[in-house]
């Protein structure tokens, strides 16, 4: 993750959006008992997860305010919230079965295989006004695209199981959803301007498309930089869209069932909410 929060640099000439990027390396073999109890192992993260998110939340209250001043987040709050995201996001790559190795209890892990880069630039307030209403439509997405993984995880909980690791398409369409929360969650903490997009992997035609994914030089960074899905692993990520739809329509037809229950309204503001901070 860009650590310096320093004075925020030019847009490019080359008209490449500078999009969030996720660094994971190619999939390889896991441990089969760490994939088997992956999921208890990741209760002691949660937990401090939770606690800091409280945190984040009232830092990025702050940080709305202070952006709708200064037209950027003040280099405090955005260390903060871009340093918690990170953690979120090493946390979020290891319950997804994406990498093997523990993610450590820190907020700054420059040697851990999972990391983010997030580029400091100014803010257009009239967006960050809005930002609440402008967010929903990734919401959604972000949130059916989760949801309909989790329904299936198990699947791929008793392949990693199995195999011993991800196949590739299974990896390719995982870190599609990992990926796609994250840039979600930077542009609801205002990190970046540029709204959440590339659920269904990179098309690198460009120089600047590739610039934008990959580095100037366009060079390949990682497995995820870019991120390249074959047609198997597009597909899963459908999958996952749908499931997420069907789930929830499940779920809401479950809670109305015998009247009005206004819980479910309560629940799918808790849902957005989640998915922001997911």
């Amino acid at each position: 993750m860009t650590q310096s929060w320093g004075p925020r640099p030019p847009v490019p000439a080359d008209g490449a959006e500078r999009r969030p990027a996720l660094d994971i390396p190619a999939p390889g073999p896991q441990r089969r008992w760490t994939v088997l109890l992956r999921w208890l192992l990741l209760i002691p993260q949660y937990i401090v997860l939770f606690l800091l998110g409280i945190a984040a939340f009232f830092v990025m209250v702050a940080g709305w305010f202070a952006a709708l001043f200064l037209g950027r987040l003040p280099d405090p709050i955005a260390s903060f919230l871009g340093t918690y995201l990170a953690y979120e996001t090493r946390i979020s790559a290891s319950s997804m079965l994406l990498v093997d190795r523990y993610p450590p209890f820190a907020l700054t892990a420059p040697d851990y295989p999972v990391q983010i880069e997030l580029r400091p630039t100014t803010l257009n307030r009239l967006a960050v006004l809005f930002r609440l209403i402008l967010m929903i439509p990734a919401a959604i997405i972000s949130n059916l695209a989760a949801t309909g993984w989790f329904a299936i995880s198990w699947i791929f909980w008793i392949i990693g199981i199995v195999l011993g690791r991800l196949p590739g398409p299974v990896f390719g369409a995982t870190a599609a959803v990992a990926r796609y929360r994250l840039r979600f969650g930077a542009y609801v903490s205002m990190l970046t301007p540029t709204y959440p997009k590339g659920l269904l992997g990179d098309q690198p035609a460009t120089k600047a498309e590739t610039a934008g994914e990959a580095g100037d030089a366009g060079e390949i960074r990682s497995a995820t930089r870019p991120l390249l899905l074959d047609s198997t692993a597009k597909l899963l990520v459908w999958v996952f869209l749908v499931l997420g739809l069907v789930t929830q329509v499940l779920y809401r037809s479950s809670t109305d069932y015998g009247g009005y229950d206004d819980s479910g309204l309560a629940h799918q503001s808790q849902v957005v909410h989640l998915a922001g901070r997911s």
